[in-house]
Order: structure tokens, then C-alpha cells, then sequence
């Protein structure tokens, strides 16, 4: 049997990251990485685990990949401070391990929470991600935000769902928005891409009819609505923020 090491970093997460470290207590290890809190992130991690270590910020996709690094085992499961694994998704990856893996790497459904509620539209759901992976051939991309698993090679899927509890309200929402569009533009202004008046002024307005109208978030209702908004304002800001630095703070995390 594949023994599992389960990653989580970390950074001012307190308040919840309690409720993922619980479920991930079947793991045979638990590695968190904090990026040095301010709250009480790291007495909360180690009421669950002594493999807790501080380093600086390097952004989410260095962040993971030195996590994984620190792991004991192979396999890895991955897992941001707002997730947890669901009892199902638990038996099929214990299944899974239990034998001999056919791939590498494996996706599963994210079911995503804002304010309490389920959303099962707006392109929220399934949300395939890629979690589980040996990291002798897999790794994460080294993005500042939005990192995903690279890979060369089929991919497995598995059914159980990861649960996301992301935004507790609609400022928490707008705060996160304002932040991930930041690291977006610092990212592209680091790879040299130039943002046209285009991409400006009609990505916003793509960005929120595909996820109101062709993902069906009117749907939803309000928070429908205020997910097609948010989505078109994370287009144009991390657009706006690439072409007028100077506008922009610098992010942490």
C-alpha cells in the first residue's frame, strides 16, 4: 500500500483551518507550510501535526511544490486551509493507494461554497482538480496564483468531492478578488505580455455573460449575479493593474 503525505500551506488561516486538518487526520502524515501568520495559524496546526514549517511567501505554486518537498512519502494530497475532504473521497483514495495505482495523477469534483450556500452553476461544479499525484512525476506549475498540477500522461478522476468553503461573504469575495487580481497582473507584467485596450474593455463583458447567461448563473440569483459581477471585475482589474502598475499594491498572499 502507497503510503500518503497530505500538504496544506497556509497563511493567517485560524479561524478554519482547524475544520481541513480534521479531515485529513487518516493521512499518514501532515506537512502544513505557514508563511509566517499573524494569528494563531500555527498553534492551531500543531494540534494535529509536528511537521509545521515556516517560510516567506513565494507564491501558491512555490509554496505547494516546497511543501511537497518536506513530505515523507510519495503520494501526495494536497489541500488549500478552506477545503476538506468529504468521508467519500476518503474511501476511494485509501481504495486507490490500496493497490497499484493506475496513474499519477488524480482529478476530483470541488464542490464550492459562498456564504453557506452550494453553487452549482456559474461554472463552479464540478470544478475538476488536481489533488492526489506522486510527486516524482508530477508537480505544481509555479504560478503566484492559480497554480495546478503539471503532468505528462493520462489523468484519472476520481468521484468523491473535495469541500470548498471559500467566500464566507460578498466583502470577503470582493477583498480576495482585489488581491488574486494583483498577483494575476504582477504575473503577467513578469512574463513581458502586453495587455491590449481590447482585452481591457471586452474581456470583463465575455467574463460576465459567460458565467450569468452560458453557465446559467442567473440561476443562482443574488449570489449568481454577484459571481458574474465579481468575475468580470477580477478581468478588468488584473487587466487595468498590468497596464498601470503604479496602481497596485504588492500582495502577500
Amino acid at each position: 500500500m502507497e503510503k500518503l503525505s497530505a500538504t496544506v500551506i497556509a497563511y493567517n488561516e485560524g479561524s478554519r483551518i482547524a475544520r481541513c486538518l480534521e479531515s485529513l487526520l487518516w493521512a499518514d502524515e501532515i506537512v502544513v507550510v505557514d508563511a509566517f501568520s499573524q494569528d494563531d495559524t500555527v498553534e492551531v496546526c500543531r494540534r494535529y501535526t509536528d511537521k509545521v514549517l515556516r517560510r516567506d511567501w513565494q507564491g501558491y505554486g512555490r509554496q505547494k511544490n516546497y511543501s511537497c518537498e518536506q513530505a515523507s512519502h510519495h503520494w501526495i494530497l494536497n489541500l488549500d486551509a478552506d477545503e476538506t475532504v468529504s468521508a467519500e473521497l476518503k474511501e476511494e483514495i485509501q481504495q486507490t493507494l490500496g493497490g497499484e495505482p493506475d496513474h499519477s495523477v488524480y482529478r476530483m469534483p470541488r464542490r464550492n461554497y459562498f456564504a453557506g450556500r452550494w453553487i452549482r452553476r456559474c461554472g463552479w461544479y464540478p470544478d475538476y482538480t488536481m489533488r492526489l499525484f506522486d510527486r516524482r512525476r508530477a508537480r505544481f506549475n509555479e504560478r503566484m496564483v492559480h497554480e495546478s498540477v503539471s503532468v505528462s500522461g493520462p489523468v484519472g478522476t476520481l468521484q468523491g468531492v473535495i469541500e470548498h468553503h471559500t467566500y464566507e461573504s460578498l466583502s470577503d469575495y470582493i477583498e480576495r478578488l482585489n488581491r488574486y487580481s494583483s498577483l494575476a497582473a504582477e504575473e503577467l507584467i513578469r512574463e513581458g505580455k502586453s495587455v491590449g485596450s481590447h482585452r481591457l474593455y471586452l474581456d470583463p463583458l465575455g467574463a460576465f455573460l459567460k458565467t450569468y447567461v452560458l453557465r446559467l448563473g442567473f440561476l443562482e440569483g443574488e449570489l449568481g449575479l454577484s459571481i458574474a459581477l465579481g468575475t468580470a471585475y477580477y478581468t478588468f482589474a488584473k487587466y487595468f493593474k498590468a497596464r498601470r502598475p503604479a496602481a497596485q499594491g504588492r500582495e502577500k498572499a
